[in-house]
């Protein structure tokens, strides 16, 4: 692998109290090893040499002060309405990337724009549904809609796929 490509590979951020925080890439999180504001906690990447230092590549990092930040919500937006719903037609199953949201009961029907009342619908179900209710164009969700939590394992549990040695960090948060 080239030193430009492990640059931008995926380090996970911890907190003090190992609470998963972000994820930033490598060059970042040398950075913030380098200036002495984060420890590594895992290295499983090798080294990475520069003219005259060899650097650890990190897996994991920890910072080594307390960032206070209020709980956080995740955000009511497209993306994370089709990640909710697991890019998944909740009318028909169907599986897609090329998805839309529908209001389950539409807004000019009094419905609002919350978390509770949108989900993801492929075109040809949400031409079908319309401006009606599920009830009255004879359609069934296949699963209500509801707001995710915020957990580490919803903000960064897709990198487990590829970063098997985050889990411990991330599950339980």
């Amino acid at each position: 692998m080239r030193a430009a490509n492990k640059l931008n590979e995926p380090v996970l951020i911890l907190n003090v109290n190992y609470e998963p925080l972000h994820v930033c890439n490598t060059k970042r999180a040398l950075a913030l090893v380098w200036q002495g504001k984060a420890d590594i906690i895992l290295n499983g990447r090798g080294t990475i040499r520069s003219a005259s230092a060899e650097f650890d590549i990190p897996s994991v990092i920890k910072l080594g002060y307390m960032v206070r930040r209020p709980r956080l919500q995740v955000s009511l937006t497209k993306r994370e309405i089709l990640r909710r719903d697991d890019y998944t037609c909740q009318y028909c199953g169907r599986k897609s990337h090329v998805l839309t949201i529908d209001h389950v009961i539409p807004r000019r029907l009094g419905g609002e724009h919350k978390w509770t009342n949108v989900v993801a619908a492929c075109p040809p179900c949400n031409r079908r549904k319309g401006g009606k209710t599920p009830e009255t164009a004879n359609m069934t969700l296949r699963r209500q809609p509801f707001q995710p939590s915020p957990s580490a394992y919803y903000r960064f549990g897709h990198h487990l796929n590829t970063h098997h040695e985050w889990e411990e960090f991330i599950l339980g948060w």
